[in-house]
């Protein structure tokens, strides 16, 4: 079975749901405290790879970080983004769950059992 990695914030609920599922479905999981580690850029640009996602994409826009550090402005560069998100690990959207080379946001919580598939 592929190791399942899951980016986990311990006050989000559909984090804890999605935590619960794997549980459930007794998939085990490497959990990452990401406001604790923050994944550095290499491994942020390795997330959205396999996510297939841009950084822009990972924001959470609804965080008052977003607004205070002004990720709104369409001029900034990824590089800076980039910068801001390793600093304010808030700003990721979460849970990410990872197997392989395969990464997704579950949310709904739901959408990891598609991501387990013949594992569970």
């Amino acid at each position: 079975m592929t190791q399942i990695v899951v980016y986990h914030n311990p006050n989000c609920s559909k984090s804890l749901a999605t935590l619960a599922l794997l549980e459930e479905n007794e998939t085990p999981a490497e959990v990452i405290h990401y406001l604790e580690t923050p994944p550095n850029i290499e491994e942020l640009k390795e997330l959205l790879a396999k996510l297939g996602i841009g950084i822009r994409d990972l924001l959470r826009r609804s965080e008052p970080e977003y607004d205070d550090l002004g990720l709104e402005d369409e001029e900034l560069s990824e590089e800076i983004i980039f910068d801001l998100v390793c600093r304010h690990p808030i700003l990721i959207q979460r849970p990410i769950v990872v197997k392989g080379d395969t990464a997704i946001i579950a949310r709904p919580p739901e959408a990891v059992l598609s991501l387990i598939g013949d594992d569970a």
